[in-house]
């Protein structure tokens, strides 16, 4: 038996008036996943405890089966383990966003959140900036690391208690002033932001980037600190060989932290461009060729596109998902007579008209290939999970439950 894990990360979200009342995962085509939900069970899932957060370093760790109320280090520490950066016990990884300030010589505190991915800045582009930061902020405590387009890492040396800060992508259009560290020890942070927009506002690259229309990646925005991470294995703690096929570091960081493979999959963005096919490929080829027993799939455009308020391009990128890699996947491994279950839900909501993550259920299905697939009219979405009894109340418990452990 082969295990598939498809998150769609951010899928989840609001009813429409704009899309005559259903929500942008009932009004996308997505013929697999709406027959083999038919086929198989349907139900509602709470990924992220009530508790915390609902980030997708919480909702994932708990979807791989471990509770982040006990193994949660906030993201950046994972990120930091997927771009092999060794962090002793003194040091904090922080993630750094390259975002897109207001450019209009107002005082920083004044200034706007246009974007916290900064138009979805190049990996190749951003390099140039991180280490343009490097050299001018760099020092024998505080070094920067490139990471995958906006998403950057710091690790900062017996680092002070770094817990006032607000995550970017909750605060676009916003003015910034109030989201700023605001604690005494917080302010070499808040001095490290404000440096960062001298540095990188007139930056060539960025020069290059407003002449074409694109927004600047003007400013560093840290968030998320916390200390080195530590996971139990995942092949001792559930008996499979598993990999994760991803393109961000924070989802890679939970595989490589659990001891799992982690390839590097080339035209992987983590952005709506990301090469879904190349993704499924991967996630084949670590099944039948590579004899793995378990593949988790993640896929981040929903929710980059969720952030960005993009209501046509979230439905496309739900489309692109169903057929890409979902059917491929499932036409491969019954093509090669493989028994298989396959597992799909996004880690949290990322609803269009909040433009940033939301508390609450998701809706899931698992589908066993020895189920009988046949054409229907049943649309997989919110509505139609919660219309289900299937409940699991414990994202952590989902893995046991899909593997049936």
């Amino acid at each position: 038996m082969k295990y598939v894990v498809v998150i769609p990360d951010g899928m989840a979200d609001y009813e429409s008036k704009k899309l005559g009342g259903v929500s942008p995962m009932a009004a996308a085509d997505k013929k697999y996943m709406n027959r083999l939900a038919k086929a198989g069970s349907v139900g509602m899932c709470l990924t992220v405890p009530p508790e915390m957060t609902p980030e997708s370093d919480t909702a994932n760790l708990a979807l791989m089966g471990y509770d982040p109320l006990v193994y949660s280090r906030g993201r950046s520490p994972l990120e930091a383990a997927s771009m092999g950066i060794p962090m002793a016990t003194e040091d904090t990884a922080v993630r750094v966003n390259l975002v897109a300030l207001s450019d209009e010589g107002e005082e920083y505190e004044n200034k706007i959140m246009l974007d916290h991915s900064s138009d979805e800045i190049s990996t190749e582009e951003a390099r140039i900036l991180i280490e343009a930061v490097e050299e001018a902020f760099g020092t024998e405590y505080r070094r920067f690391y490139t990471g995958v387009s906006y998403r950057h890492c710091m690790i900062w040396k017996n680092c002070f208690e770094f817990d006032d800060f607000s995550r970017p992508h909750d605060i676009i259009g916003r003015q910034i002033g109030k989201y700023l560290p605001y604690k005494a020890e917080s302010q070499p942070m808040t001095k490290l932001m404000k440096e960062s927009f001298q540095l990188l506002n007139n930056h060539p690259v960025n020069v290059e980037r407003a002449k074409r229309g694109l927004k600047k990646a003007n400013s560093l925005w840290p968030w998320s600190p916390g200390k080195k991470a530590f996971l139990p294995s995942f092949e001792e703690k559930y008996g499979l060989k598993g990999a994760v096929v991803c393109a961000v570091d924070l989802i890679k960081g939970i595989g490589v932290c659990a001891g799992m493979e982690v390839p590097s999959v080339a035209g992987a963005t983590g952005n709506f461009d990301t090469d879904y096919t190349a993704k499924a490929r991967e996630a084949v080829s670590q099944l039948l060729e590579k004899g793995k027993d378990l593949v988790y799939v993640h896929v981040e455009a929903p929710d980059e596109c969720g952030h960005r308020g993009e209501l046509e391009t979230k439905i496309k990128a739900i489309e692109l998902i169903d057929e890409k890699i979902i059917g491929y996947i499932v036409n491969e491994l019954k093509k090669a007579g493989e028994d298989f279950r396959l597992l799909v839900l996004p880690d949290h909501p990322t609803p269009i008209p909040k433009r940033t993550h939301t508390r609450g259920m998701v809706p899931f299905f698992i589908y066993d290939s020895k189920k009988e697939v046949k054409e229907t009219d049943f649309v997989f979405s919110e509505k139609t999970a919660r219309s289900r009894k299937l409940r699991i109340n414990k994202g952590c418990d989902m893995m046991s439950f899909f593997i049936g452990k």
